[in-house]
């Protein structure tokens, strides 16, 4: 507010004498205000007596306030705050809904002794000098809670970088679930980590955690150097539904791939799907074609090239380990189909058997393993299994 008296305001002496009065009603507004405080809100009587005290501080700070700004010409309210009176602890511990509802019935209240405790002469002055400090009293209401949540993210963004790198390097225990429930993280039944680039244009990340949010996912998200890892969890226990969910957020992420690490059950256990999907990461670019997003398992392949051992043993012993269990047929057909150029026929004449029961043992191959070896891609990582299954036997 400028410091220049409005033109409503009267002149200096009788100005003195109406602030005089209203200075001598200032102990009954107050002891008014906390009054209709407590009658309407029984959430005040249930606070302790030191946030109590706080909030009669400011109350009585607000009515003093008043009436020292109405002496003064209504000039000099950008220099005062009524909420500097209270500790800082009092914006955590009240609602800002609950700030506007104490300005509210502070400045009815004082309305109201205004009408029935001074001169009618005063009282239409005094009520339009009420009604215009009470805006710049909103106006300072609103930049105390600001900055407490500017405050408060700059923490909870400390923390969430504390409890992602926590979970990426494999420290996650009890004291990092508890922290990551401060952030608001429900422990859902399935989670897991996705990384990505960080987006050019939203360093707040607001696009995906309003997505995920509107998605009724749960996340944590933060950077680690040009990456963007991200804790998904939600309703889901396995990849190809995390993948659904991940496939609607993937706008928020920057250009690049979108690597989905396995679902876990624990926050404990998130290790696990971090450290597929940062590896994934780092190899999806020898996968020209990948889709995005994409699983880490279907990037196991590039990340064996790549010297993840994780991924050679889950390549060895998940995928060419079924095969290498069953009688022996599976394999020996496999390697028939590719030396015959994948030709059914020209298999089925080599091993001497039935063309559909060359058709039969490759449905099964790909029944036990999740690959199809006519797939040009499945061939890829059908090959790659036995090579290293027979490397690591």
């Amino acid at each position: 507010m400028p410091d220049e008296t409005p033109d409503w305001m009267p002149a200096p002496r009788p100005r003195a004498a109406m602030a005089k009065r209203l200075r001598a009603a200032s102990s009954a507004m107050t002891t008014a205000a906390l009054a209709e405080i407590t009658r309407r809100y029984p959430w005040f009587s249930d606070l302790d007596a030191d946030n109590r005290a706080s909030v009669t501080l400011v109350v009585r700070a607000g009515v003093d306030g008043f009436v020292d700004w109405f002496a003064s010409g209504a000039t000099g309210l950008e220099q005062r705050n009524i909420f500097a009176a209270a500790p800082r602890s009092l914006t955590t511990r009240l609602a800002l809904q609950q700030t506007v509802d104490l300005i509210r019935t502070t400045v009815e209240t004082v309305e109201q002794q205004i009408n029935t405790a001074l001169p009618r002469s005063d009282r239409q002055v005094l009520t339009l000098a009420v009604l215009q400090y009470s805006r710049e009293i909103a106006f300072d209401a609103a930049e105390v809670y600001a900055r407490a949540a500017e405050t408060r993210g700059a923490w909870d963004a400390r923390l969430e970088a504390l409890v992602m790198d926590a979970v990426v390097r494999g420290d996650a225990d009890e004291s990092v679930v508890s922290r990551a429930s401060t952030l608001g993280w429900h422990s859902p039944a399935g989670l897991c980590v996705v990384i990505g680039d960080l987006p050019a244009g939203d360093p707040s990340l607001r696009d995906l955690r309003y997505a995920a949010g509107k998605a009724g996912l749960d996340i944590l998200a933060s950077a680690q150097g040009p990456r963007l890892v991200v804790l998904l969890g939600g309703d889901f226990d396995h990849e190809d539904e995390a993948l659904e969910h991940v496939a609607d957020l993937v706008d928020a992420f920057g250009e690049g791939p979108v690597v989905v690490g396995p679902v876990v059950t624990d926050l404990v256990e998130a290790v696990v799907s971090a450290r597929a999907a940062t590896s994934g990461r780092r190899a999806a670019a020898a996968w020209v074609d990948a889709p995005r997003p994409i699983s880490a398992r279907a990037l196991l392949p590039e990340r064996a090239l790549a010297g993840d051992g994780h991924a050679r043993r889950e390549l060895a012993h998940d995928i060419f380990g079924p095969l290498a269990a069953h009688s022996g047929d599976l394999i020996t057909t496999l390697e028939a189909y590719w030396a015959c150029g994948t030709s059914i026929e020209a298999t089925a004449r080599r091993l001497f058997i039935h063309a559909n029961t060359v058709r039969y043992r490759l449905g099964r191959i790909e029944d036990l393993t999740g690959y199809s070896p006519s797939d040009p891609r499945g061939s890829y990582v059908l090959r790659l299994a036995g090579t290293l299954g027979r490397l690591l036997d």
